[in-house]
């Protein structure tokens, strides 16, 4: 894999990395396509790699206990996955990831990046750095969720994720805002 690839991903969480750790960090990673539509993990299932989205759409989700999805994130071109660590347990998915369009996946098998990341303090600071986003990132959607209105939520979803709105089945995206499609359809309707 080009370390060109990575470049905007790298750039986005630790601006300051060198090209000799930037090589180090690509030469672990095997670039992957998926048709839209594919599981790439899914509860219960052996899970040993950390995902970065460099092209494409795909999302994270649940079943609730009437067995509905409930969308928790989405992700768009240059986005790293939850790592590993937040979304398994004993080596096997804790939930669902899908792709809603054709998407091109950097991989990287976990037991690796942890190993670089011991040896290269650069790839260390921007796995950190990741983790760090990931978790403020669930904080203030729960905070969100528990607190804002419908309204609040969708105008945040549109800063957050400026073109899904009309690349996404509005199902998932009301999932995510926790709403049904109907009060979607009457939000969106809204000026």
């Amino acid at each position: 894999m080009e370390v060109s690839k990575l470049d905007r991903i790298i750039e986005k969480y630790t601006p300051h990395i060198s090209l000799k750790s930037r090589k180090e960090f690509t030469s672990i990673c095997k670039e992957q396509n998926f048709k839209g539509g594919t599981f790439l993990f899914e509860p219960n299932q052996p899970e040993h790699s950390e995902h970065l989205l460099l092209q494409g759409i795909a999302r994270t989700f649940l079943l609730n206990t009437d067995g509905e999805e409930i969308t928790l994130s989405f992700f768009e071109n240059n986005t790293v996955l939850p790592p590993f660590v937040t979304r398994t347990a004993k080596g096997k998915s804790i939930l669902y990831c899908e792709t809603i369009t054709d998407c091109t996946f950097a991989k990287i098998d976990t037991k690796a990046f942890e190993s670089l990341m011991i040896s290269n303090l650069e790839i260390r600071e921007f796995g950190n750095t990741v983790l760090q986003q990931e978790l403020l990132h669930k904080v203030n959607k729960e905070i969100r969720m528990a607190s804002w209105t419908a309204k609040e939520r969708l105008v945040q979803f549109r800063k957050d994720f400026t073109m899904l709105e009309n690349q996404v089945p509005h199902p998932m995206i009301a999932t995510y805002l926790g709403i049904t499609n109907v009060s979607l359809s009457r939000l969106r309707k809204q000026k």
